[in-house]
């Protein structure tokens, strides 16, 4: 586990001037590898390369130091994360007569190329993102994971081509700030993060999760590649004991296979389904008590330690618990919301730092429940979707409208839980007539309606989601597997694992997701949707195949998700920083806002209108904005 930066001029470079640039970078994402640093440096007289990364020592301490070579040298990668299967892959190709210089996972990946080339990436079960160097054929391949679990930003330049594993190490070696992009201005507003390919910034894009550039440095030129096609998936008929026997199988492997480590292992417990059902599997694992690590609130309506710790004494686990309120977000909110590097809105991403910089005191890996939802269809959005399908089938536009209108005064609430009122509101306010009512019910921030009241019109985008409306070839998603997928791609990728890895690796802790399993994934796809979600009931078949191991009706208890209370602290320890936000000068130096609109919007939630969710999107932009171009 690690972070790598990379950069390939057109020109020839002196060594030193490549060592100190690419020092720069990897200096920049030292909290991603504490441990160790590497660097290659080449220099011809038509291209430069650098490559180099930071070391988070988790699997073969003494011997797995970056940059490996191939035997004759005319190889070289950096690597960022974890190969699951390595050891299966390493007894293959030692059964081909293939020898190793190391037991370091990023070896194999290396030696499997030179056998197979690039179709080898396939094979890779695991999270990552490396760059490689093919001296022979003068080419290098940067490639990130199935999931998007491991960050990949590139960018061309005039001089070439950078790449990095944090945007802070890319703009490093920038001449200048870039300019935001439209698009991912618009998506981070309605979606309150921004998906790959983009960034909040103009000509850098993020690699797609299961995708691989090639650059050819002969033509100083780039493609980029799918790395496993989408396969053909048609649902099968098992029994549902067949099918959840099949499932507790693939969980209690995959767990296995993340629990691969030299160092001490330990799990993020919130008390929930998914990360319950993998400390019980860890646990079970290890013949010595298990770490685990849970966070609470001092806002009694957000703490939910009491289902951790009866978690924790079911499976007998070392357990940490850690409350937190309003104190600890003050001394770390800076730290935590401008390590991003772009803005972020997910509030969840403060408790999973906190949680974060607490577990790193213990151990150095943990297992956490990310994934599960949609992997087993967990989100009350899904419920969502199948509701718009059967409320536009029998009540008339008109009519809706009525509704919607008629029940706004009673659904406003002065608390940002995300109670049955919320949940009301938003698929009242997701109803859609036209097949896109799925990318309204993801748009946490502005929805399509509401953003052009906000934005100036030079800024606004009305096609934002045809990207990935043509990218997935589901331009109006109709069922669990479509709306699942469409997670993959957006939610997923842009929002949970970003939040995941930035939080976790500034703290230098590395953390598995055993519910990220291609063979899972796909297994799940074949399945009924009612095998997922029967009824109101939520990864039924997840909670079935545990049920027995947890106390009765345990797994069907209701848990609010990973929220805090950032309604209230803005209204409290941040309303002064929130404020400066709306000044007039300030508004007026950016010129992307529509000034009355928003100061507005700023100030009924300030009096007692819960307007939580726009509002904090809105102030973690401004708080991003003001660090990257006014400071």
């Amino acid at each position: 586990m690690c972070g790598i930066n990379g950069f390939i001029t057109k020109t020839e470079k002196s060594l030193n001037e490549l060592q100190n640039n690419l020092t720069l970078m990897n200096n920049m994402i030292i909290h991603r590898g504490p441990d160790d640093d590497g660097i290659f440096k080449m220099s011809r007289p038509n291209f430069s390369i650098a490559m180099g990364m930071r070391r988070l020592s988790i699997i073969d301490l003494s011997s797995g130091k970056q940059p490996i070579y191939s035997d004759d040298k005319k190889i070289v990668i950096v690597f960022n994360g974890e190969i699951y299967n390595y050891q299966d892959l390493r007894k293959d190709l030692q059964a081909q007569g293939v020898n190793f210089n190391t037991h370091s996972d990023t070896e194999v990946i290396l030696k499997l190329y030179e056998k197979e080339g690039t179709s080898s990436f396939k094979k890779l079960d695991g999270m990552f993102a490396f760059s490689m160097y093919d001296f022979k054929k003068q080419k290098v391949f940067i490639a990130r994971d199935f999931f998007g679990e491991k960050p990949l930003y590139y960018t061309q330049t005039n001089d070439g081509f950078i790449w990095a594993s944090e945007l802070k190490s890319l703009i490093k070696l920038l001449p200048n700030k870039p300019s935001i992009n439209k698009t991912g201005l618009n998506l981070y507003f309605k979606l309150t993060y921004i998906p790959a390919p983009f960034t909040i910034y103009e000509d850098i894009k993020k690699l797609e999760s299961n995708h691989f550039i090639t650059y050819d440095l002969s033509k100083h030129a780039f493609d980029i590649s799918i790395i496993e096609e989408k396969k053909t998936i048609t649902k099968s008929n098992p029994t549902f004991d067949t099918a959840k026997k099949k499932v507790k199988d693939l969980v209690e492997k995959s767990v296995n296979s993340r629990s691969v480590s030299d160092v001490p292992i330990g799990t993020f417990l919130s008390g929930g389904v998914d990360s319950s059902v993998v400390s019980l599997c860890l646990s079970r694992m290890n013949e010595s008590k298990i770490n685990t690590f849970s966070i609470g609130f001092e806002k009694k309506s957000y703490d939910e330690t009491d289902k951790s710790k009866i978690v924790s004494q079911l499976i007998n686990s070392n357990h940490h618990e850690f409350i937190i309120g309003e104190k600890d977000l003050e001394s770390n909110i800076d730290d935590i919301l401008l390590n991003f590097d772009e803005p972020f809105a997910d509030s969840s991403s403060l408790p999973t730092y906190i949680v974060a910089n607490k577990t790193a005191n213990h151990v150095k890996v943990a297992l956490t429940g990310d994934g599960g939802d949609e992997v087993f269809g967990g989100y009350n959005k899904y419920h969502m979707g199948s509701i718009n399908n059967k409320y536009t089938k029998y009540i008339p536009k008109a009519i809706h409208s009525i509704i919607k209108k008629s029940s706004n005064p009673f659904l406003k609430t002065k608390d940002d839980v995300r109670g049955k009122k919320f949940i009301i509101e938003k698929i009242l306010n997701s109803i859609d007539y036209t097949g896109n009512y799925y990318w309204d019910i993801i748009s946490l921030g502005y929805p399509s309606e509401t953003l052009s009241n906000y934005l100036l019109p030079e800024h606004i985008d009305n096609n934002v989601f045809n990207y990935y409306k043509k990218h997935t070839n589901i331009p109006s998603p109709k069922d669990l597997n479509e709306y699942r997928e469409i997670d993959k791609h957006i939610s997923l990728e842009g929002d949970m694992l970003v939040k995941v890895d930035r939080t976790s690796m500034l703290n230098s802790l590395e953390c598995r997701a055993p519910f990220l399993n291609k063979e899972l994934w796909e297994y799940t796809f074949t399945l009924p949707d009612s095998f997922l979600m029967k009824g109101w009931d939520k990864k039924h078949i997840l909670k079935e195949a545990f049920k027995e191991d947890f106390p009765k009706d345990f797994l069907n208890k209701s848990k609010s998700g990973f929220g805090v209370p950032v309604g209230d602290w803005l209204r409290t320890s941040l309303r002064k920083d929130l404020e400066s936000y709306v000044e007039d000068h300030f508004l007026k130096t950016q010129n992307i806002f529509q000034k009355e609109n928003i100061q507005k919007l700023v100030s009924e939630h300030l009096n007692g209108k819960d307007n939580t969710f726009k509002v904090w999107t809105f102030y973690c932009f401004q708080k991003w904005y003001k660090k990257n171009y006014l400071n």
